[in-house]
C-alpha cells in the first residue's frame, strides 16, 4: 500500500532533505524512522529538495508499507522514533501510483524577514538591521510574476535545466515585526526563492533602484548571487496536487511580536 506522509521540520541541523553521505538529512532521519516503524525496508520519496538550513511547513512524501497499517498508526510509529524537529503532521492512503513529486502541480514558500532582533527566532527570519520601504518592495515584486527565465536567480545550468518558470503569485505581508514573503510558482529552481528575497531587500533598502530589479530578469548578472538571502528564513509552505484548494490564508511560520508594545 502507497501512503502520502506531509510533514514539518526545522532544517537547521540537517543538511538539506535529500539523502547524502556522511551528512545528516531530512531524508534520511524520516526514511531510518519508517524503517522502524514498519519493520522492513522502505523508500521515502519526497515532492522535491530543500537545502541546508531551509525548513518546511508542508513538505510531502510517500512510501509503500503493509496495507494492514491504518495512516494514523504508521504516523504514530513514524513520529516515535522521529527527532523532535521532524513532525509527519498527517498520513493517508494513496493511489498505488500516486507520486510525491512528479503528480505536484505547484508549490508555494513563505520567507521571513525580521525588522528587529530576536532572541528565540533567530534560526527561523532574516534580521534586516536597515530600515526597509515596503511599497518600493512590493513594487519591484510585480516584475517577477508571469512567465520568465530566471536564470540570473539560481546556480543551475541553464545549458542543463530549463530556467524559466511561472510565478504564479508574489506577495509581502506585514506581521507585527514581520514582514513575510509569499511565492507560489510552477516549480522553483535551486536558491531562486532566496535570491528573489535578496533582490526585494535591496529594493527595499535603497541599495537597487526598482527598475534595476526588473532588468535582472532580462540581463544576466552576477550580482544577483552576492545578494542571495539566508536560509534561516525559508519555509517550504505547501505543495499542491491536482483539485487542491488555493485559499489558505498566508501566516507567519513563528511569532515575532512588535517591539514597541513593551
Amino acid at each position: 500500500m502507497r501512503y502520502r506522509l506531509t510533514l514539518e521540520y526545522a532544517g537547521t541541523k540537517y543538511s538539506g532533505w535529500q539523502i547524502q553521505q556522511n551528512a545528516r538529512t531530512v531524508q534520511g532521519e524520516l526514511q531510518r524512522a519508517a524503517v522502524q516503524a514498519v519493520g522492513k525496508p522502505v523508500e521515502i520519496q519526497g515532492s522535491g529538495r530543500t537545502d541546508a538550513g531551509v525548513h518546511a511547513l508542508g513538505q510531502v512524501a510517500h512510501l509503500d508499507a503493509p496495507g494492514n497499517l491504518a495512516p494514523e498508526i504508521l504516523r504514530r510509529r513514524i513520529n516515535d522514533e522521529l527527532p523532535s524537529d521532524i513532525n509527519v503532521l498527517a498520513t493517508a492512503k494513496a493511489h498505488p501510483r500516486f507520486h510525491a513529486r512528479h503528480d505536484a502541480v505547484a508549490r508555494s514558500y513563505v520567507y521571513q524577514i525580521s525588522r528587529r532582533r530576536t532572541a528565540f527566532a533567530k534560526s527561523f527570519v532574516w534580521w534586516v538591521k536597515e530600515p526597509l520601504d515596503l511599497e518600493r518592495m512590493r513594487s519591484a515584486a510585480e516584475a517577477f510574476v508571469g512567465f520568465h527565465d530566471f536564470r540570473s536567480f539560481t546556480d543551475d545550468d541553464p545549458d542543463q535545466k530549463s530556467t524559466q518558470v511561472h510565478l504564479n503569485g508574489l506577495e509581502i505581508f506585514e506581521d507585527e515585526d514581520l514582514l513575510v514573503v509569499h511565492m507560489e510558482g510552477s516549480h522553483f529552481l535551486w536558491k531562486m526563492v532566496r535570491r528573489i528575497v535578496g533582490v526585494l531587500v535591496e529594493v527595499g533598502s535603497g541599495g537597487m533602484p526598482r527598475a534595476e530589479a526588473a532588468r535582472l530578469l532580462l540581463e544576466p548578472s552576477p550580482v544577483v548571487a552576492r545578494l542571495t538571502a539566508p536560509a534561516s528564513g525559508l519555509f517550504l509552505e505547501r505543495v499542491f496536487y491536482p483539485d487542491d484548494p488555493r485559499d489558505t490564508p498566508v501566516r507567519a511560520a513563528v511569532r515575532v511580536g512588535n517591539s514597541s508594545l513593551g
